[in-house]
């Protein structure tokens, strides 16, 4: 049984959900095509942020260059990127919420893990367990490993990962994916964001069969 079964174990995005990446790695992109001389339009790539950063720099080099790309990118990310990306609005809040229904709380995100650790120890956002580098349906690894029987996130690939990993879906409106395409990938609910979140939670604590599903 999973050491987190027994208790709720809510999960969360980290791009565009929990923090607002996009100057941060708006700066990075441009940072990394001026020290490679390579055209990269870092105001579309900050448009589709969710899919690993290798699907990405696909768009601007050649196949055999993208590993080299992501080793460079990564490396300098944390001295532009972190300090620049600030917590979405909700986001503590919505961590808080959960920890105050006796809850626990994950991140499970396609970043790097040692970047996404950074950015929430920055902006002092705590949950009980990180992984990084799973996206999608790969994201159901980590959720199912740790009991999660709920997922947070902006991006279609969220809703995926839920489903996969049988936790409720938890859309937010915050990101790439407009609400009628979170509610079409098969979201449970659709909020606007993550200040509508704590209000959900206790709407489906309440409700019955809730203690089946923590």
């Amino acid at each position: 049984m999973s050491p987190m079964a027994s208790t709720l174990t809510v999960g969360f995005d980290l791009d565009m959900t929990l923090i607002d990446s996009r100057p941060g790695i708006r700066a990075c992109y441009r940072a990394l095509a001026e020290r490679t001389g390579t055209f990269i339009d870092a105001d579309l790539a900050v448009t589709r942020l969710g899919p690993p950063l290798v699907e990405e720099l696909a768009h601007w080099f050649p196949p055999e260059r993208v590993p080299e790309m992501a080793g460079m990118y990564r490396a300098m990310y944390p001295s532009i990127a972190i300090a620049a990306s600030a917590a979405m609005p909700g986001a503590r809040e919505a961590v808080d919420a959960v920890r105050a229904a006796g809850g626990r709380t994950m991140v499970v995100t396609a970043k790097y893990e040692p970047n996404a650790k950074l950015h929430l120890s920055h902006l002092g956002i705590e949950p009980d367990v990180v992984v990084g580098d799973l996206w999608a349906e790969q994201k159901a690894e980590a959720l199912r490993e740790y009991g999660a029987s709920v997922y947070v996130g902006d991006h279609v690939g969220d809703v995926r990962g839920a489903r996969a990993a049988g936790a409720y879906s938890v859309a937010v409106a915050t990101g790439p994916c407009p609400a009628e395409e979170l509610d079409a990938a098969g979201a449970d609910v659709v909020l606007t964001g993550l200040t509508a979140f704590p209000e959900w939670l206790d709407g489906y604590r309440e409700a019955p069969g809730a203690a089946s599903r923590a």
